[in-house]
């Protein structure tokens, strides 16, 4: 997982060596100047998300005594109206609560594991992009070596493209959530939810990670409105997040990012669904790069040209040749 994280950050971080070297600095030079800013950058932000995180927790004992007395209301809404007694509900949910904590052991020792992995993971990232980036005219030789001469410019065409819609594709999604995060933030400090900032962050990075991201990025904002404010809070957030995401769907993806990567929604979908269940979120943020990676692949070769076809976005065009047939009958 993090070799494939790396390749990603190579590719993004690739344009910016290239630019260094045109201006006769020194290729390690060059490599060592962006990966050292790149991670500081990255460090900066995953700071400044836990800076406001640790402002979101002083408050949390007001917002766990709310929603104390929103879980007694709603047990005894249960109670009243599904005519079971509260006693029974309270020791059911005692029950629940105690397997859990007897389960709650396994569970630590598997977060406590993911967050060795977190720390290797950082430490060894900037050291992966390095030797990406450093060696990375021997790795596409090495590649181009393993054709024969005469498929040596797909072999070229293929990279380039590669490389091109994977540099677009990651800048696009930056730029993107960069627009996110400023209208989640004006609108939430509009409505006047607290942490406004921090949800408005959270909720631009969730979205890096298509279709699913969004509607994850909403339940902080809406639990939130429930505990602190009126029920009208809850709606305004509501149409928030759905105007938001109109835009975003309509208008930032097709002209920022989905214009880079022409792949079909079902596809990205089922990407996402699989590389979350084969490398967790990263794995989810990854799946539409390497889906468009191997749609270059699939393109180019003719016996994997169905699969190419399967995965891109042509159904627009599909709709349109079969009106055009009917309209013909």
């Amino acid at each position: 997982m993090p070799i494939v994280f790396s390749i990603i950050m190579g590719l993004l971080l690739n344009p910016a060596v290239n630019y260094l070297c045109r201006r006769k600095i020194n290729r390690i030079v060059s490599i060592f100047l962006v990966v050292t800013i790149s991670m500081i950058l990255l460090l900066a932000i995953s700071y400044f998300i836990i800076s406001q995180i640790s402002l979101f927790a002083v408050s949390f004992p007001m917002f766990q005594q709310k929603f104390a007395l929103m879980y007694n209301d709603f047990i005894g809404w249960i109670s009243q109206n599904f005519n079971v007694s509260k006693p029974h509900i309270l020791n059911w949910v005692d029950e629940t609560t105690a397997n859990g904590i007897n389960n709650s052991s396994s569970y630590l020792g598997t977060a406590l594991e993911g967050v060795g992995d977190m720390l290797v993971f950082i430490f060894l990232i900037p050291v992966y992009i390095f030797m990406i980036l450093f060696y990375k005219p021997q790795l596409l030789q090495f590649v181009s070596k393993l054709f024969k001469d005469e498929d040596q410019f797909l072999v070229l065409e293929v990279f380039t493209e590669t490389k091109s819609i994977i540099s677009k594709y990651l800048v696009g999604l930056l730029i993107q959530a960069l627009i996110v995060a400023i209208l989640n933030y004006a609108g939430l400090l509009i409505i006047g939810i607290q942490y406004a900032l921090l949800i408005g962050v959270l909720g631009a990075l969730l979205n890096f990670i298509p279709y699913i991201g969004g509607i994850i990025a909403i339940a902080m904002p809406v639990l939130i409105a429930v505990a602190a404010k009126t029920p009208m809070s809850v709606f305004w957030v509501l149409v928030l997040y759905a105007t938001v995401q109109f835009i975003d769907n309509n208008f930032l993806v097709p002209k920022i990012v989905g214009s880079k990567v022409k792949v079909n929604a079902l596809a990205s979908i089922v990407g996402v669904l699989v590389g979350g269940a084969i490398w967790g979120i990263a794995g989810m943020f990854l799946a539409i790069p390497i889906l468009a990676i191997c749609k270059v692949i699939f393109d180019r070769i003719p016996s994997m040209q169905p699969l190419g076809f399967l995965i891109g976005d042509t159904q627009p065009q599909i709709a349109h040749q079969l009106l055009k047939k009917m309209k013909r009958v």
